[in-house]
């Protein structure tokens, strides 16, 4: 067990970049591999989880060279990866469900499995769509390990998201690259969108239409993917976590270069405009399709902002380190409708719950939620945090440690790097102790 300790400070300080956006390294890394041609890939995130879903590809044929920050995926086509009997996926919970539907267009069976966090995780919303689709799957009561069997062509399906899930919205899309009619997906809440505008950028027959306050998603199969070089700009969720180090932490601005401001993804960034948070958003520009811009994070006298389940869901990845800002609050802040937040690394509602406590802040549970009341001081601290195995909790409590009265412990931080494995040096080098 790796453990470390975050000490409070003065200051922090510097102009930095984040590593690429850990979503759409998945999709480009994917996508690639099942285009016509060679895709050069700037700015991925070497994070574990990008580092499994590479060998994974590489088991199924893909030729895949890494030179230096470029990655050159030598594409095999839509239903060309070559049969392999195991998959081991690591930590990653996107790759997985991505490549469940990439599979179910692979003519041989394949046992899927993963590391212990993983295989807790529901995979029963994939396997659905996926078995109208055609596929045979045989699981362990809807989780990992998985033996998928896919089919030449798969079905074309009508499918009605009800769970908010940009995961299984893009499973069901790559599953149907290979189906000779058109697959509809109704989205009921919008969730990130970088498979769909990558999609486009590849040559897919993808068309994105707005009803009654839902997306229809509308893909017609069997049209080829061509390669395309892409550029990755920076991860916002990451960017989140950096930036909210400054916002409560005295005398502290921090400029995070060339973050991806996708609408889809920009919802935590409009909840610290509403908490009044000292954030400005510069030099926009645009990157494979993708809106990107620098954003300055300085030190705040933050207010509470109560979050629903619509905006909740559009910050699924944000929300421990919400729960962390909030703790630093002039008045009480609280969100609810979080169920998805149960079924990430960990069950973060109850890693955020037991994790504020310990550090004596006053929180409450509520349904699918949680209520974090201000106490008008800043949260002492001085505990160590268990963070379940969830990179997002780890470094989230760190964070905070910073800011504290006391230092912060966590008992664990080698799952930082499923996502971010440069994360202690880059906070260390703006003026962060964490040892």
């Amino acid at each position: 067990m790796n453990k470390l300790s975050s000490n409070p400070i003065n200051s922090l300080k510097g102009i930095v970049n984040i590593p690429g956006d850990k979503s759409i390294s998945h999709r480009s890394l994917i996508l690639g591999a099942l285009s016509i041609g060679i895709t050069k890939i700037d700015g991925i995130a070497f994070s574990e989880d990008i580092l499994n879903l590479i060998k994974t590809l590489k088991a199924l044929g893909v030729k895949i060279i890494i030179k230096g920050k470029i990655i050159i995926v030598h594409g095999v086509g839509i239903g060309g990866l070559k049969k392999t009997k195991k998959l081991y996926m690591g930590n990653s919970g996107t790759a997985t469900r991505l490549m469940m539907g990439v599979l179910s267009n692979q003519e041989f069976k394949v046992n899927i499995s993963g590391d212990k966090s993983l295989s807790k995780r529901p995979m029963q919303r994939i396997i659905e769509p996926l078995t109208k689709m055609g596929a045979e799957i045989k699981s362990k009561n809807g989780k990992l390990p998985i033996i998928i069997k896919g089919v030449n062509e798969t079905l074309p399906i009508n499918y009605n998201l009800i769970i908010p899930s940009a995961q299984i919205k893009s499973s069901i899309l790559l599953a149907s690259l290979g189906t000779p009619g058109l697959t509809t997906i109704v989205e009921n809440i919008p969730t990130r969108d970088h498979t769909e505008i990558l999609l486009k950028l590849f040559g897919a027959k993808i068309q994105i239409k707005r009803k009654k306050n839902k997306n229809l998603i509308l893909l017609k199969g069997q049209k080829e993917l061509i390669a395309k070089n892409i550029t990755i700009s920076g991860d916002p969720s990451s960017a989140s976590i950096v930036g909210a180090a400054a916002l409560i932490t005295p005398n502290s601005e921090i400029k995070i270069k060339k973050v991806n401001i996708n609408k889809t993804r920009s919802t935590f960034f409009n909840v610290l405009k509403k908490m009044n948070a000292n954030i400005h958003i510069s030099k926009k520009g645009c990157v494979s399709n993708e809106e990107i811009a620098d954003i300055t994070f300085k030190s705040s006298q933050l207010k509470g902002v109560h979050l629903e389940k619509k905006t909740v869901s559009g910050m699924i990845d944000e929300i421990p380190i919400f729960s962390i800002i909030a703790a630093f609050a002039s008045s009480n802040s609280s969100f609810s409708g979080g169920e998805e937040l149960k079924y990430k690394e960990s069950n973060r509602i109850d890693s955020i719950y037991s994790g504020l406590l310990k550090c004596k802040v006053k929180v409450k549970k509520k349904l699918n939620g949680l209520s974090i009341i201000s106490n008008k001081n800043k949260p002492y601290g001085g505990s160590t945090i268990q963070t379940n195995f969830d990179h997002r909790i780890a470094m989230s409590f760190l964070i905070m440690g910073i800011a504290s009265v006391k230092k912060i412990k966590i008992n664990e931080s080698n799952c930082i790097k499923t996502s971010f494995p440069d994360f202690v040096n880059l906070i260390n080098n703006l003026g962060a102790k964490i040892s």
